[in-house]
């Protein structure tokens, strides 16, 4: 069965959206970063901790986590200060 969206490997980082996990003080610089991207082809990338098996076992009734899926989790921080790159709908 066809999926209604699918991930495109070859899509290259074109912009960050907000601020560095850095700037933020998410991060002292080292490889531990989160961050939130902008696609070329318009898909968000987000960097996070993986703690799909931390919250699989108990996510809301109707969610579903994929076998090639993952949940992650970024500062709240860094969400709110992509938000003014963020378009609304």
């Amino acid at each position: 069965m066809a999926r209604a969206w699918e991930a495109d490997p070859s899509a290259l980082f074109e912009r960050r959206l907000g601020e560095s996990a850095e700037e933020l003080g998410n991060s002292d610089g080292r490889d531990d970063c989160p961050d939130i991207w902008q696609l070329d082809n318009g898909d968000i990338a987000v960097i996070g901790r993986d703690l799909t098996a931390a919250y699989g076992p108990r996510l809301p009734d109707g969610v579903g986590i994929g076998p090639d899926e993952r949940l992650v989790v970024i500062p709240g921080n860094m969400l709110r200060a992509a938000k003014a790159d963020i378009p609304d709908a």
